[in-house]
């Protein structure tokens, strides 16, 4: 993209200098950068336990001035809020990150179910270090990395004397990655995204004009977010007392519901690849690529044999583009059933979350904000991020369903380098002056954004 967003009509609210680039870079230690994500990516943190990385957030964000306020469901996973700025008149913007991070259950009687013993043992699940240049851990990558970058940007704005005009709020969420309340494991203890974004928007007190979801997507951006859906399929049959069992001549004419798991399992697979086909998404904002694949089988009870089973469930996950809804995967499963010729199959969505995006138009000046800082700080503009960024769920989608502009953008995601955290967190603090704005201008903009958004501003890069 040769002449970056300003020549494509998407201008940053305010706009940045080499100068405020010479400035804020300035503010910005490598040292101290690297040890907050270290200290915050070794505070253990997976899904349902984030009470005390959260503590430590907002401890920090009280040492540093930010004014943080802890919001939840429950007490023991609050959303943590802090805010710099709002000194004048000009645009919020939202920083979110997740404290949670993927993880085994840590339960070894359900775990033993989906791990390897080597997969259970490796260190990077909940431990991270800085090792020849680069940093490993998982908690690191996704998402206490990026997190770090926005609060430590936050840090270098103030240390170097900008006061922003508009808000610049700073929020650390639970449960982004999970999990979901299905089947008997139910309640305020498997909840996942309810708690976490959606709880800190409707409850957190905050009003931002733009938001961005603090991933990494090597320094890309987008403003597309897929969606999923879990289906259940309850296949039922007969249960056969063993010695009264007639071996049947083919598995399809078992009465034990388990020996028409193969069947359903290869149409499946074939509908997998049609529905990826079919879903293929592409906008200005990004490319979707929705995939699917079977999550989980439960069928019997091991310890009470003797008769097979009458009923296995299966749950198939499913991603949505930002167009689609529940209701076109559930006509298609069920046709899928009927021309498979698999029998009565009970088929339902039991977690349901929609994609969505950002409208082209409105998201522009926070897509001028990032190019302009990240040609600052990077020397090239901005370019669409991978379709592998736009093809899951990331908490941009719980602003862009409010009508809250939003992105994801962020540093590389994979075995980041010292530099890659510097580098964020300049072209997020970049970011939030060219949307907020210096206090000092008393709001007027340097230019306004301009109303007119091409079809495709991200030009023909791969």
């Amino acid at each position: 993209m040769a002449d970056g967003f300003a020549a494509l009509g998407a201008s940053a609210p305010y706009a940045v200098t080499e100068a405020d680039r010479a400035a804020i870079a300035a503010a910005i230690s490598e040292d101290e950068i690297v040890e907050l994500a270290l200290t915050l990516g070794n505070i253990p943190a997976p899904s349902g336990k984030e009470l005390e990385v959260a503590n430590y957030v907002y401890d920090w964000m009280a040492r540093e001035g930010f004014s943080p306020r802890k919001v939840g469901a429950t007490p023991e996973r609050p959303n943590i809020i802090g805010a710099h700025g709002g000194k004048g008149v000009g645009k919020n913007l939202l920083f979110t990150a997740h404290l949670d991070t993927e993880a085994p259950t840590w339960n070894p009687d359900l775990d033993a179910y989906k791990y390897s013993p080597a997969t259970m043992a490796n260190p990077e699940w909940e431990k991270c270090w800085l090792e020849d240049g680069k940093l490993y851990g998982y908690p690191i990558a996704n998402d206490r990395g990026p997190m770090s970058c926005f609060l430590i940007a936050a840090k270098a704005l103030k240390k170097a004397g900008y006061e922003l005009a508009g808000k610049m709020y700073l929020t650390a969420c639970p449960g982004e990655i999970g999990p979901e309340p299905i089947e008997e494991h139910r309640g305020v203890a498997y909840m996942g995204k309810d708690i976490g974004a959606h709880y800190l928007f409707h409850h957190g007190g905050v009003a931002p004009d733009y938001a961005i979801a603090a991933e990494g997507c090597d320094f890309g951006l987008t403003w597309v977010g897929c969606g999923y859906a879990v289906f259940r399929f309850q296949v039922w049959g007969e249960g056969v007392f063993t010695p009264l069992l007639e071996h049947p001549k083919t598995a399809a004419a078992h009465p034990n519901p388990i020996y028409k798991i193969g069947q359903l399992t290869e149409a499946i697979h074939a509908w997998s690849g049609m529905w990826a086909e079919q879903s293929r998404y592409e906008s200005a904002g990004g490319v979707a690529l929705p995939k699917s694949q079977i999550a989980s089988i439960r069928g019997g009870i091991p310890f009470a044999f003797g008769a097979g089973t009458e009923l296995v469930n299966l749950y198939l996950e499913v991603g949505l583009n930002p167009r689609q809804r529940v209701a076109d995967i559930q006509h298609s499963l069920e046709a899928m059933v009927r021309e498979a010729g698999l029998g009565p199959i009970d088929i339902e969505p039991v977690v349901v979350r929609h994609g969505f995006e950002a409208d082209a138009r409105e998201v522009a000046p926070l897509v001028g904000a990032v190019n302009d800082a990240t040609q600052l700080a990077l020397g090239h503009p901005v370019q669409r991020a991978a379709p592998v960024y736009s093809s899951m769920w990331r908490d941009h989608n719980v602003f862009n369903m409010q009508r809250i502009p939003a992105i994801t953008t962020g540093f590389k995601r994979w075995r980041p380098t010292p530099k890659d955290l510097v580098d964020s967190a300049l072209v997020y603090a970049l970011t939030a002056l060219a949307v907020c704005g210096r206090a000092e201008s008393g709001g007027e903009p340097a230019r306004a954004a301009s109303a007119v958004y091409p079809d495709n501003p991200f030009g023909n890069e791969e």
